[in-house]
Formats: structure tokens, C-alpha cells, sequence
């Protein structure tokens, strides 16, 4: 019998018992009732008082001062069988029981896993056995001498092999019992469903019936779904028709855009050619103006000459010839008539370019709108396309992940059996060579414990790393839908994004590409930048204008550059008091371009909050405060509020931070 964590028995114990009696000799407290124990214990014994304990769980080794409790109790009973007492096929049959303090027990027989009926079943015929009297424990013996004759024949009954039989003539009177419950259970059962019979033929035909209409049901689904089918293809082919149509609706509005464009330049080019004449024509009419007036001041007067001297005509005086006068009146007043007419026709022509390029700008704004409406479709259905594949990518990694994971998992087992078969053939080896030898037993249970630990402790290990890989690839799944979105939300559709994917030489990408800015400061340093913060980087003032009369002559809308190479400004921002030059929180990578962002944020500290930059204004007015919400605040100027979308500097270190999370969880699902 071998004995471990059972009571007092911490480590392996096996107690040999040769042919004949066997006494255990010790002083008390050293374990004797303990063996009995075991042997009760191992045969089925399942009262907790009998073996002298308040719980099952009581009989697992509690541990000493100088050793701890164990977590199981595990008793092995190896019983000669050569002569065939016991109905197996065995020469020795071990009989194993284990339990553990989670309250959960095994059985076995040779190492495989039984019931305790079994166990019961298979010493029956032995005379051992949990409620047979061949062990007597402590104070057992006075109540056999004082048993009843009752009690006494139970006891002679036993040790004469009777009351094995008496069992089973129990058990086969109660299977009996049941056996007659069950068919008087089948004669009911079998007069109900006579009864239910006929309502049962009638529910037959009304389920063929139902069969009938569910498969006329299925037809006409099958048949509305086809035509469904139809319609909705007939309304695809539509809308694909309708697209073509608004594609080609939106190039002759572009046609039409640009031929105004070209009126509209030729009608202004003709207004600032005709502005000279226009103005020529306007002095030229004052002046005649003038002279009229001067000519009617001078004809009154004489009118009021001639009336005070009431004669029909007046003296000559000396001057200028009055016919000459009236003929150089007369042609200056041809001349003005002539001017003036020219100056209506102006003034017609004139409103008629005007009223042209007003329709020709609505004309345009119409264009715009539409080809913005168009623009916003096809961004829409792009964003859902990458979205969609982005998820289909997710679960295609997913399922790829999992089938490695399973492949790995059975590796894994494999090898683990593999080391626990090798493990159990050591212990067994080395129990053969130290069969019959107490020295070195202890060690050599301490060795299997040990490997039983190690076996539970890869095994554990092997579960960790499964469950950590499993989380890897959840993360990875989940980072790099993370990532897809913010390359989708960080794609410019405007006049610097055009720039950026037509490839000019000299241009050097976008500012969030060449700058790392502090974490938490994203937004501020955004504020501070302004429009520059989604800005193209060049790297020369040439580049630029190549890129900006790129950007007017395709019509591509504005572009915003950063010119790499600008001299970095002399001296620094002040700091103190909750204050620091906002340059410290930008890292650059391209030393080109390290001057210029200087050149940006000179002057410009960063604080906390408000309060932290009114105290900055209030100690120095020429500086500009922005605050980790991205406030700014200077003497003359202040905008924050509310934080409305995330910044682009935000978007591309959220960007980033999702690729290295992605690159980390590939990392740590590889190893």
C-alpha cells in the first residue's frame, strides 16, 4: 500500500504486507489508525467520522511548521490476484482513490479511471469492502461483544459470504421494483396513445397539408424573390446608367465651366480695354459740360443786357466773334452728343459683360456643387470599400491565426504527452530498481512529484502562451483596423493632397510625416501651426512657386507649403512659471526643416491652462501662450473653445501609435 498527502503521510509511504500478520508498532500520535485509515479509505469509504474527521477533505496532509499543505490525497492498494480471487484478468490489481482539496476524487483500477461501484463490485467477493467488518477499528470491538442477536447474525452472515448475496438480492429486487413501475408506466403510456390515435391520423393529414402549402409558400418566396432579383438588376443597370449619365453631365459642366472661364477672361480683357477710352470720354463730357454751363451764364447775361437796354440789339463790343462762338458751340455740342452715345453704347456693353459673367459664375457655382456632390459619392463609396476590406482582411487573419494556433496547440499536446509518457516510464523504471529498498523512496516520490509539477507547470505555461498569442492576434486584428481608419481619415482630398500624390520633384511630403511631437500636445502644437499643421513640405522657395502655379493652372484649389531650409530665428521663448518654449515639444527628423518649424514657433511658450498663459502674458505681451487644449492667447489675438475633430498631427500620431502596436502584437504572436 502506498500512501501520499493522506494525513500524517506528506510524502510517498508504501507499506509492504508479506503473507501472515503484520503489526504496526509506535507511540501515539505516529500514524498507526492513520494506515487503517487508508485501507478503509481506499476501499470506499466515504463517512468522514469513521475515519476520525469533520470532512472528507480533513484526510489531505493540513502541512507542519516546517512544510507546506499539499492540494490532494492520493492512496494506491496493490492486491495479489495470482491465485483469481478477484474476477479480473490480473495477477496484481492496484486499486487507486484521489482526492482533491477542491473537493473533486478519483478512482482507478491498474491506472484506469472508475466508478466506485466498481470498486465495490470487484471486492465483493473478497469479504472486503466499506460496510464489512473485516477491519475493527478503535472501540468497534465493544459493540460487537454487545451486538444484539440481530446484530450478531448480520456479523456471522458477513463472514459466511451471505450478505453479499443479500445485496444483490436487494438490488435485484429493487431493479425488479422499477422494472415493474416502468411497464405499468409502458401500459399507460400505451392506452394514451391509443386514445390519441385518431386525433394523431388527423394531425398527419393536417401536417401533409401544411407540408403541401409550405412548399407552395417556398415557390411563391421563391418566385417573389426572383423577381425581386430582377427588379433590383433592372434598378443596378438603372443607377450604373444614371452614373455614366451624371459622369458625362458633370464633364460637360466642366466643358461648359471652362468655356466661361475663357468668355469671362475675354469680357474682362475687353472691360480693361475699353476702361481708358470710357474715362477719356468721361472728362471730355465734364469738360463740355462745363462750357455749356459757362455758354448758357454768358447767353443769360446777355438776354438781361439787351431787356435793360431795350434795344433789339446790343453794342459790339470788343472780343470774340459771336458766330464764331455759336459754331464752336454747335460743334462742341455734335461732339458731346457723339461722346455721349459712345458712352450709352459703353454703358450697355458694359452691364451686358457684367449680366454674362453673372450667369457665367452661377453657371460655375452650379458645376462646383455638382462636382462636389460627385466628389463626396465617390469618397463615401471608396471609404466603405476600404472599410469593408479592412474587415474581411480582420477575419481572414483571424481564421489564418486560429488555424496556426490549432496546429501549434496540437504540437504542443503532442509533446506533452510525449514528456509525461517519458516521464511516467523514468518513475516507473526507477521504482523497479528501488523495489524493496526504504532508502532513497522519499527522494525518488520527491523526483515524481517534481516532474508532475514541471508536466503542470508547461502545461500551464502552454495555456499562457496560447491564451497570449490569442490576445496578439485579437490585438493585431484590432490595431490594424485602427490603422486602416486613420490612413483613411488622413488622406487629403484638397489642393495639398493633389500635390502631394502628383509627385513633384522637390516635395519632400507632409509636416505630420517630418514631425513628433510631445504626447498629450498634439492639439497645441496643431493651434499653433494653424493651416500649416496639413502642409506640404518643399524644400526651396522655387519648388514652391513651381507648385503653386501647378496647383492654379489644374485648378486643383489651394495648396499650403512649408519651406524647408528657412534660418532658425536668434534666442528662445522664456520659460518659468509653468512655462516652456513650445519648440521643445517638436522633434524634427529632417534637419532642413528644423529652421523653418523654429521660425514657426518662436516666440510661443506652453502652458497648461488659461491661467498659466494670462500669467505668461502678463510677465512678457510679445509672446504667444497655447495651452495642452489648444488655447491660444496672445496680446492681440486669442481662439480656442470647445475641441471640435482631432487635429492632423493627433490623427497621424494616433496613426503611428497603431502601427507600432500592430508591428508589436505581430512581434509577440511570431515568438
Amino acid at each position: 500500500m502506498t500512501l501520499r498527502g493522506f494525513k500524517s503521510f506528506a510524502s510517498a509511504t508504501t507499506l509492504h504486507l508479506e503473507p501472515g500478520i503484520t503489526c504496526v508498532v509506535g507511540p501515539n500520535g505516529s500514524g498507526k489508525s492513520n494506515v487503517v485509515d487508508a485501507l478503509a479509505w481506499v476501499m470506499g469509504e466515504q463517512g468522514a467520522k469513521t475515519l476520525r474527521g469533520g470532512s472528507m477533505a480533513d484526510v489531505i496532509f493540513a502541512g507542519t511548521s516546517s512544510r507546506a499543505p499539499l492540494g490532494r490525497a492520493e492512496v494506491s492498494l496493490t492486491i495479489d490476484n495470482a491465485d483469481g480471487v478477484l474476477p479480473i484478468e490480473y495477477s496484481e490489481v492496484t486499486i487507486s482513490r484521489t482526492l482533491f482539496r477542491s473537493g473533486g476524487s478519483e478512482y482507478a483500477i491498474n491506472g484506469t479511471p472508475c466508478r466506485l461501484l466498481d470498486i465495490q463490485e470487484l471486492l465483493s467477493d473478497t469479504g472486503m469492502g466499506k460496510e464489512m467488518h473485516v477491519i475493527v477499528g478503535q472501540g468497534r470491538l465493544d459493540s460487537v461483544l454487545q451486538a444484539s442477536a440481530e446484530e450478531r447474525r448480520g456479523f456471522i452472515e458477513e463472514a459466511a459470504g451471505v450478505l453479499k448475496h443479500r445485496r444483490r438480492k436487494e438490488k435485484a429486487l429493487r431493479k425488479l421494483e422499477a422494472m415493474q413501475a416502468n411497464l405499468a408506466r409502458v401500459g399507460d403510456l400505451s392506452a394514451e396513445i391509443r386514445r390519441q390515435l385518431g386525433p394523431l391520423a388527423r394531425q398527419a393529414d393536417v401536417a401533409r397539408r401544411a407540408q403541401v402549402v409550405q412548399a407552395d409558400l417556398r415557390d411563391a418566396r421563391a418566385r417573389l424573390l426572383a423577381d425581386d432579383l430582377v427588379q433590383l438588376s433592372a434598378a443596378l443597370a438603372q443607377d450604373v446608367a444614371d452614373e455614366t449619365a451624371l459622369r458625362e453631365r458633370r464633364a460637360d459642366v466642366e466643358a461648359a465651366q471652362e468655356e466661361g472661364r475663357h468668355r469671362l477672361a475675354a469680357l474682362e480683357q475687353q472691360a480693361a480695354a475699353a476702361a481708358p477710352r470710357l474715362g477719356q470720354a468721361t472728362d471730355v463730357w465734364y469738360q463740355l459740360s462745363g462750357l455749356r454751363e459757362r455758354l448758357r451764364a454768358l447767353g443769360n447775361v446777355a438776354a438781361e443786357r439787351c431787356r435793360l437796354l431795350g434795344a433789339p440789339t446790343a453794342e459790339p463790343t470788343p472780343g470774340r466773334d459771336p458766330d464764331e462762338l455759336e459754331a464752336r458751340a454747335a460743334a462742341a455740342r455734335e461732339q458731346e452728343e457723339a461722346l455721349q452715345a459712345r458712352l450709352d453704347d459703353a454703358r450697355q456693353g458694359l452691364e451686358r459683360v457684367v449680366d454674362e459673367r453673372a450667369a457665367a459664375e452661377e453657371a460655375e457655382r452650379d458645376a462646383e456643387r455638382a462636382l462636389a456632390a460627385v466628389h463626396r459619392g465617390v469618397a463615401d463609396r471608396r471609404e466603405g470599400l476600404a472599410r469593408l476590406t479592412g474587415q474581411v482582411g480582420a477575419r481572414r487573419s483571424r481564421l489564418e491565426a486560429a488555424e496556426a494556433e490549432l496546429g501549434r496547440l496540437r504540437a504542443t499536446l503532442t509533446a506533452a504527452e510525449e514528456r509525461a509518457a517519458t516521464a511516467q516510464a523514468e518513475f516507473t523504471a526507477l521504482e523497479q530498481q528501488v523495489a524493496g529498498v526504504e532508502e532513497g523512496e522519499e527522494g525518488l516520490d520527491e523526483a515524481h512529484e517534481a516532474a508532475t509539477a514541471e508536466l503542470e507547470d508547461t502545461e500551464q505555461a502552454v495555456a499562457a502562451l496560447v491564451e497570449e498569442e490569442r490576445a496578439a492576434e485579437a490585438d493585431r486584428a484590432t490595431w490594424s483596423a485602427r490603422r486602416d481608419t486613420l490612413a483613411l481619415s488622413l488622406r487629403r482630398k484638397d489642393g495639398t493632397g493633389a500635390l502631394v500624390e502628383s509627385g513633384l520633384p522637390g516635395l519632400r511630403g507632409t509636416v505630420p510625416e517630418h514631425l513628433t511631437v510631445a504626447p498629450g500636445w498634439e492639439n497645441a502644437v496643431a493651434a499653433v501651426l494653424g493651416p500649416l499643421a496639413e502642409a506640404a513640405v518643399v524644400e526651396s522657395v522655387d519648388v514652391a512657386v513651381d507648385a503653386v502655379r501647378q496647383a492654379r493652372d489644374g485648378d486643383a484649389g489651394q495648396v499650403r507649403l512649408l519651406v524647408a531650409g528657412a534660418p532658425a530665428p536668434g534666442g528662445a521663448a522664456p520659460t518659468g512659471d509653468g512655462a516652456r518654449p513650445a519648440t521643445e515639444l517638436v522633434t524634427v527628423a529632417d534637419p532642413a526643416l528644423r529652421g523653418t518649424v523654429e521660425h514657426l514657433l518662436a516666440r510661443v511658450v506652453a502652458v497648461e491652462d488659461l491661467a498659466d498663459a494670462r500669467r505668461a502674458l502678463a510677465a512678457d505681451p510679445a509672446l504667444t501662450a497655447v495651452t495642452r487644449a489648444g488655447d491660444v492667447l496672445s496680446a492681440a489675438a486669442a481662439h480656442g473653445g470647445a475641441p471640435g475633430a482631432p487635429s492632423v498631427l493627433e490623427l497621424h500620431a494616433a496613426h503611428e501609435e497603431a502601427a507600432a502596436a500592430v508591428d508589436a502584437a505581430t512581434a509577440r504572436a511570431e515568438r
